[in-house]
């Protein structure tokens, strides 16, 4: 894979030229049709067109075809410690943090062209052309890392471009940060009176008059003479006619209530939530998790502590170095006069932590086990009352006090629940049993009931996460809409150990901002027909409308660097322009309460050759994207069946739009420009998400949650996994996720995302030296792959032939089965063994019915691709 160019500095160069535009007639803007009401605007009229000496294009590409496919991901450097690469490694997935709502799919009305306005006259004279970027600056890599494109290039003709199969779309994480970030301007951004587009580096400007065109809408706008110069280089220095992103800063407050903070973080409020029905066993790992949890948090953060069974128990600081607690009941939500007593009484519920670390420690020590003899799941929990409780001490006094009296500072609150079984009491409840006869309504019951709670605890920018653990299921339907609605995520692990610990620390620093309205606004030649990502449907009240704008307004329940939403396009009709462009836009309330608005502005070239198309796609983008219109439906054990299903056709349909039929065969080649989309494919069909590897339907749930709402990086892993081999020396090397690469004599390193497996052959094991250095070099590159993943993964290793080693070998494609001249093909590294290793091998492996890569493609009338 080769390195993509690094995005250009900061103030690059730009150079001018005139190539003409021409007026185009706009089409109607779209209707917005979903179960919630509708709220954009219907039309959008043309707008004035600038005069033809005004146009620009960078002149270092040609009409159509200006971007080269080059791969979306970023490489790294080699990880400290004893691993060493010995190909490029690709980054470490970075955390995320938010489960999906419904997304709403978009439907639009006919479109209906409009009449061309006749251009402005200007009365300055001024003939000064626009920016235009410098002949050395590539733009077909200049690519934003806040959106990642299924395709560098855009099909002009509707028939292909529109083809469902293998769909247009992009990724895109608008709270993602990168270092070096983005510009930073401390001032309100121009914007489109007509549509509400912000200015940008495409933009087309009048530096004599500071007026300029509007790339989506083709409305002129002033500049309040901001764009006025004397000369280009003056224009030159805005960052926002210079930059893909920028970031407008308002550190004035427009929020009431809320008050300046200083220019060091605040650390938000964290109240953790105790399950206190727990086994012992159990118990002594949260003790544990709890322990080191506290110690490493900053001095400054305040912590709550509430624990839960059957009574609420609320930890009173007040007493210095004594541990106290305020006892609630659990049965039903507690009353005002309840929460008015611990609100406005002498105790403190929320303490900095250096104050009352002591205290922490004492209340953890002082847990019990549960000591009744009931079974997990059949013990009193009041989940529901004790959320609720919390998030009654987070909003504190103020709510009840006149607006912009007070209010605390700092980012969003956290709720974060340890939770080893499910709400059986109190509000929000399901009954201890399935056989129970009013179980499904009570279930729905529960469902809203905690749906309400959570977008309760958004509106007071609280972050509910659960983190369960332990063996006793935990009603996965019941949990899941509190966490999602609130912007939080549930997580299951299989004890309160090591990887539970490392998520309660990672869910307490992630960096939240809140209020967060995310815009998408494109070219009126491209439809967007899906979103799906951490949000919903934005009120027309909840945002400022322009006249003629016709953005979709997406509500973020909480912006964090690792979302990302997954937006399908298709073209409206056949495209005559030369580019397309598309604005993202997302406004929300940072840690330090700052209002920030951040503007991402990519535009792509059309072309009419399919070929320059399929060369440009993506494939991982196309691939994840894919999963994740797939993984939408798959609600059930059944629909994930479905799934798979449409897997296979849709990889036949690709094959038959794009592909060749063979001579003298009724089999089809698929496209060699795409040959790595299928396997991807093969990966999602078989993997935990779709596939049966993974034992309850509560397990692959929860999976399909983070995966809809996990930044492109985790989505890559969770959807196809990567294979690296241990070497000597300490180095690695990237396989295919082949089982021909379970080699006696070897180490290897499986990353799927939340689960990195260590696999040491029997050979290498019995070598007591080598085995134990091997597997620290592994366990080092997987810390090291998984440094910033939130949810944090389990790190499980094992020997060949254990009954744990099912859990690795269910991961990889069974290639073992395919003839020798296709595994050297696609697995080269087989070339470098000896006939005796090779022999071994391949009588290593068990026979069972799953097909192959090869066979699948070879089932579905399709020639399996050539790797490249």
């Amino acid at each position: 894979m080769e390195n993509p160019s690094p995005p250009p500095p900061v103030g690059f160069p730009v150079t001018l030229s005139s190539p003409g535009t021409r007026p185009e007639q706009r089409l109607a803007a779209p209707t917005f049709s979903s179960p919630v009401p509708t709220r954009f605007s219907p039309q959008r009229p043309q707008q004035d067109q600038l005069p033809k000496s005004v146009s620009r294009t960078p002149s270092s590409l040609s009409s159509g075809d200006g971007v080269q496919a080059s791969s979306p991901i970023p490489l790294f450097s080699t990880p400290p410690g004893p691993p060493i690469f010995s190909s490029p490694v690709r980054p470490a997935a970075v955390p995320f943090c938010t489960s999906p709502a419904t997304p709403q799919p978009l439907a639009f009305s006919p479109a209906s062209s409009l009449p061309t306005s006749s251009p402005p006259h200007f009365s300055n004279g001024s003939t000064e052309l626009p920016l235009h970027h410098s002949a050395n600056v590539d733009e077909s890599k200049f690519e934003s890392p806040y959106v990642f494109f299924s395709a560098h290039k855009v099909l002009k003709r509707n028939k292909l471009a529109n083809v469902s199969s293998l769909g247009f779309g992009a990724l895109v994480s608008p709270g993602k940060e990168i270092t070096p970030g983005p510009q930073v301007v401390q001032r309100n951004p121009h914007r489109c009176q007509n549509c509400g587009a912000y200015a940008n580096l495409y933009c087309e400007i009048l530096i004599g008059s500071g007026q300029w065109q509007c790339v989506i809408c083709k409305k002129l706008n002033g500049s309040d003479g901001e764009y006025i110069a004397t000369n280009k280089e003056d224009v030159w220095r805005l960052p926002e006619l210079s930059s893909s992103a920028i970031d407008y800063i308002q550190t004035g407050n427009r929020k009431p209530g809320y008050i300046p903070v200083s220019d060091s973080r605040i650390p938000a409020p964290i109240f953790l939530v105790i399950d206190e029905c727990l086994d012992e066993a159990h118990l002594q790992h949260l003790q544990g998790s709890l322990h080191a949890f506290v110690d490493s948090l900053p001095a400054a953060t305040r912590i709550g502590i509430i624990t839960y069974g059957r009574t609420v128990s609320v930890y009173d600081f007040s007493e210095g170095s004594m541990a106290s607690a305020d006892v609630l009941p659990g049965g039903s939500s507690p009353t005002q006069d309840s929460l008015k007593a611990l609100i406005y009484g002498t105790g403190i519920y929320l303490s900095p932590i250096h104050a009352s670390l002591p205290v922490a420690h004492t209340i953890f020590s002082s847990l019990r086990p549960y000591k009744l003899n009931l079974p997990e799941a059949s013990r009193d929990r009041c989940l529901g009352t004790a959320v609720k409780v919390a998030l009654a001490i987070i909003q504190g006094p103020s709510a009840e006090m006149a607006r912009g009296i007070i209010k605390r500072s700092g980012g969003n609150c956290r709720i974060l629940v340890c939770a080893g079984g499910p709400n059986t009491y109190g509000p929000g409840s399901v009954p201890h049993s399935f056989s129970h006869p009013n179980y499904p309504y009570m279930e729905k019951s529960a469902m809203k009931w905690m749906e309400n709670l959570g977008r309760e605890a958004q509106r007071h920018d609280t972050v509910v996460d659960i983190l369960c653990a332990g063996t006793c299921p935990v009603r996965v339907p019941v949990l899941q809409p509190l966490a999602k609605s609130s912007g939080g995520v549930l997580v299951l692990h299989d004890d309160f150990g090591e990887a539970f610990g490392v998520n309660l620390q990672r869910a307490s620093l992630r960096a939240a901002g809140s209020h967060g309205l995310f815009e998408i606004r494109c070219s009126d030649d491209i439809l967007v027909t899906q979103i799906i990502g951490p949000g919903e449907e934005a009120s027309a009240d909840s945002h400022e409308t322009f006249k003629n704008d016709s953005s979709f307004c997406i509500l973020m329940h909480s912006v964090e660097e690792t979302q990302s939403f997954a937006l399908s396009m298709e073209t409206k009709g056949d495209i005559k322009n030369d580019f397309v462009y598309f604005q993202f836009a997302v406004r929300y309330s940072n840690v330090f309460q700052a209002e920030i608005s951040r503007v991402i502005t990519v535009r792509l070239p059309t072309v009419d050759s399919v070929s320059k198309y399929l060369a440009s796609i993506q494939e991982d983008v196309a691939a994840v994207i894919i999963a994740k219109r797939t993984i939408l439906h798959a609600k059930t054990s059944s629909d994930a069946i479905d799934m798979r299903q449409t897997i296979d056709e849709r990889v036949k349909d690709i094959a038959l739009k794009f592909g060749a039929q063979v001579e003298k065969s009724k089999l089809y080649r698929f496209p060699k420009e795409i040959s790595s989309l299928p396997e991807n494919l093969f990966h999602l069909k078989r993997g935990p998400l779709l596939g049966s590897i993974v034992g309850h339907e509560d397990e692959r749930s929860v999976l399909r949650h983070l995966f809809l709402n996990a930044s492109f990086d985790l989505s890559l892993r969770m959807l196809a996994p990567r294979c690296l081999m241990h070497r000597e020396g300490g180095t690695f090397e990237e396989l295919p996720a082949y089982d021909l690469a379970m080699q006696s004599n070897a180490a290897v390193v499986l990353d799927h995302g939340t689960d990195v497996f260590i696999w040491l052959g029997a050979e290498l094991a019995a070598q007591e030296g080598k085995s134990a250095a091997a597997l620290a070099a592994c366990r080092t590159l997987a810390e090291e792959l998984t440094e910033l993943r939130f949810p944090a993964p389990r790190i499980l290793a094992f020997k060949e032939g254990s009954s744990q080693a099912r859990y690795f070998v269910s991961r990889l494609v069974p290639a073992h089965k395919d003839p020798p001249y296709e595994q050297e093909a696609r697995f080269p590294q087989l070339r470098s063994l000896t006939t005796d290793q090779r022999a071994r091998l391949k009588s290593s492996f068990l026979h069972f019915d799953d097909l192959s890569f090869c066979e699948w493609m070879r089932s579905l009338k399709l020639v399996p691709p050539e790797p490249r």
